[in-house]
């Protein structure tokens, strides 16, 4: 989830890579990076996009072969037969009913072996990548609340690791963004660093619920929900850690907005322990809040 202006770049960056115009920079196209688009593509859109690449390079074969008009025992203008047999040689089946009985076919015929070798090495690479690269999967609170932590106002929100391995010294860093007038009147975007009660876990193995305190240090000092909403905060989380499995570094983010933090609620416990004593997560009240104390007004500063 974005604010108003986060969800504007968004936009527009996606504009900006689908919708090409004559006049845009290099570097602004979809295809000017590929391989990253691919890379970061989910799942059902590769498989899409490979099966339509397919499609598409075999029907331009075909209306290689029809032009050439040299295959035989194909069907004279048949665009089904040189489609399928477009296939046959992309895919080195070659059941050898039908053949390329032209020099220009046999060209074209070598030209799409070739094609589909490197082709199927690229894709290879590219799904092979995919699925081997790691990826946390840490499930965060649909909220983040404010209520007094300990006798002082805290910003809280959770974490959990829904994996059954360990994201080894895990370590969040957390962001406040929000639009603030310079001393010359000019509206600006800034961005604050909130300290943590504990940014680091030598174990990320369940559950971790980063606490801010509100003093007066904190940019939060002084706010209200009217405020945050009224000047487009944002809280930006990142995650990073090491994955036990595949010893390589994973990464994780989230974004509050001003609406999705609850004044006076704390977060419900869903840590329990089982009949045999075990330790368990009750995911069922993983995004509940319960009523707390709201932070005292005295924390608020005297506009």
């Amino acid at each position: 989830m974005a604010t108003l202006i986060g969800r504007q770049i968004t936009q527009r960056i996606q504009a900006r890579l689908l919708h090409r115009t004559a006049d845009s920079a290099p570097g602004d196209g979809y295809f000017d990076d590929f391989y990253h688009q691919l890379m970061t593509s989910s799942w059902p859109m590769l498989l899409v996009g490979v099966v339509a690449a397919f499609i598409v390079a075999n029907g331009l074969f075909a209306l290689g072969y029809l032009i050439a008009g040299g295959i035989d025992n194909a069907r004279h203008g048949s665009f089904a037969d040189a489609f399928f047999f477009s296939v046959q040689t992309m895919a080195t089946i070659g059941y050898g009913k039908m053949v390329p009985a032209t020099v220009v076919a046999n060209l074209l015929a070598s030209s799409e072996a070739v094609t589909g070798l490197l082709t199927f090495a690229m894709v290879t690479g590219l799904v092979f990548s995919k699925f081997s690269r790691p990826t946390a999967r840490v499930r965060f609170t649909r909220n983040a609340v404010i209520a007094v932590r300990d006798g002082v106002p805290s910003l809280m929100f959770r974490m959990a690791n829904v994996r059954a391995n360990q994201i080894v010294e895990a370590q969040i860093h957390v962001v406040f963004a929000r639009q603030e007038s310079t001393l010359e009147g000019e509206e600006v975007r800034r961005f604050y660093d909130l300290e943590l009660t504990r940014l680091r876990n030598a174990i990320f193995n369940y559950s971790w619920t980063a606490i801010h305190p509100i003093n007066l240090n904190s940019p939060l000092y002084g706010a209200t929900a009217e405020s945050l909403s009224a000047s487009g905060a944002q809280i930006v989380v990142s995650l990073t850690g090491l994955d036990d499995t595949f010893s390589q570094t994973v990464y994780a983010r989230y974004y509050y907005d001003a609406e999705d933090i609850i004044w006076g609620a704390r977060l419900a416990e869903i840590s329990k322990r089982t009949p045999d004593g075990e330790f368990m997560l009750d995911f069922t009240h993983y995004d509940e809040v319960v009523r707390a104390a709201l932070p005292p007004p005295e924390i608020a500063r005297l506009e």
